[in-house]
């Protein structure tokens, strides 16, 4: 596919906010539906939606969490985690756990935007999704408490309708059609596959697709 450019993802995200189900529901599972509104009481956290340039154009990073955590173990997710008092801001929040997490500390991390907050109801958080951008490929030194694997993406993928799949898994107490982005051997959904969903609504958008 055609790469993205970073003028596309600086344009994406200055289109108009919309309502939080309307850029969800792209690759929320069914059981989810109903269940994206935050409430007053959920925990502030940041994840970091993290650009870099290589040779087939933009890449974003993913990680995949041990299979020892006792929460999210074996998911694939971006870096991040809950607000820190410490932290002065939600982008702070996502540097730092970035930082914790791979080993990216004191890196020129141009912050491009922010995606919509999204509530996450099995461990009430409120998770804000931070754009940013490195002007080259950052070398990373995982926490292997933390990261498993690092996964490096193409941008241009979120456009490639044949690696959105669904299937039926048992979930939430019933058996549902689970949507998924299929990258690099891994299948990505719930929180993560949300969030990559309102990226590839808005660079559709910009980009025509």
């Amino acid at each position: 596919m055609t790469p993205i450019t970073l003028q596309q993802v600086r344009d994406a995200l200055q289109l108009p906010p919309r309502e939080p189900d309307a850029v969800h529901l792209h690759m929320a599972p069914e059981a989810r539906r109903g269940m994206l509104t935050s409430t007053a009481n959920a925990k502030p956290a940041g994840v970091l939606v993290l650009l870099y340039p290589s040779s087939d154009g933009l890449r974003f990073v993913l990680t995949k969490r041990p299979d020892t955590l006792r929460q999210h173990s074996g998911q694939v997710s971006f870096p991040g985690g809950r607000q820190d008092p410490a932290d002065d801001s939600l982008v702070a929040t996502a540097l730092r756990e970035t930082c914790e997490e791979l080993g990216l500390c004191d890196a020129p991390v141009e912050i491009l935007g922010q995606l919509t907050p999204l509530f996450v109801p099995p461990s009430n958080f409120l998770v804000h999704p931070v754009v940013g951008y490195l002007p080259s490929q950052p070398s990373f030194e995982p926490n292997p408490y933390e990261v498993e694997t690092v996964i490096h993406v193409p941008l241009a993928n979120l456009l490639d309708r044949s690696l959105q799949m669904q299937e039926p898994w048992t979930f939430a107490g019933g058996v549902f059609d689970i949507p998924f982005y299929a990258f690099a051997g891994y299948k990505v959904w719930g929180a993560t596959a949300i969030m990559l969903g309102e990226l590839e609504l808005r660079l559709r958008a910009v980009i025509g697709a």
